[in-house]
């Protein structure tokens, strides 16, 4: 792009597009019983999205964006498995700067190595940490808690949605450094 306006109506194409594909594949309305054991009228199946050539493109480029306008210079991008592992990967992929990643896994593993993270991380390095749907961020939190545990800094959460249900104390904690593609308002029927 050759001007920021440009850069900047590129930049909202982009997410309105990318919001266009969540509305259509991941947004569903029903009951549904969320992983947190609670009941909900809506659910959104992010690895629709996450999971498709476009959609996964389109969130790295948002989240890179992000990274970029808020100057955090990350090492790596990374969350718990599974959600995290899709977009992490294609963000890598399209990033301009040096950048890894990373895994958190849900329970360390119990043979090999024994690591709890999987991907070159030392202590002191800045990470972004990325999750497709952000409930109450008790998932998220789990992977936050294995690197600040390893001496990493987080600088930055980012999530596809935000179903904006009660965060959980130490999330809503992180609040400061937390931003959703999305949040639910963007998608309830009124």
């Amino acid at each position: 792009m050759s001007n920021p306006t440009q850069a900047s109506q590129a930049e909202r194409s982009n997410h309105d597009t990318l919001r266009a594909l969540v509305k259509e594949r991941a947004y569903k309305e029903g009951k549904f019983i969320l992983s947190s054991g609670k009941e909900s009228d809506y659910y959104f199946d992010a690895k629709k999205v996450l999971l498709d050539q476009q959609g996964s493109r389109l969130f790295a480029l948002w989240i890179l964006e992000q990274i970029e306008s808020r100057d955090l210079h990350p090492v790596a991008i990374g969350g718990l498995e599974i959600g995290a592992i899709p977009v992490a990967c294609v963000t890598m992929a399209l990033a301009k700067f040096p950048l890894r990643t990373f895994v958190v896994r849900k329970k360390t593993k119990a043979h090999g190595t024994g690591n709890q993270i999987e991907g070159d991380l030392k202590r002191g390095d800045r990470v972004v940490v990325v999750d497709d749907v952000i409930t109450t961020g008790e998932s998220t939190m789990k992977a936050v808690r294995a690197l600040e545990e390893d001496g990493v800094e987080v600088v930055a959460i980012y999530s596809l949605v935000d179903r904006h249900e009660g965060h959980v104390a130490d999330f809503q904690a992180k609040a400061a450094i937390f931003r959703p593609a999305f949040a639910i308002e963007d998608f309830r029927r009124a």
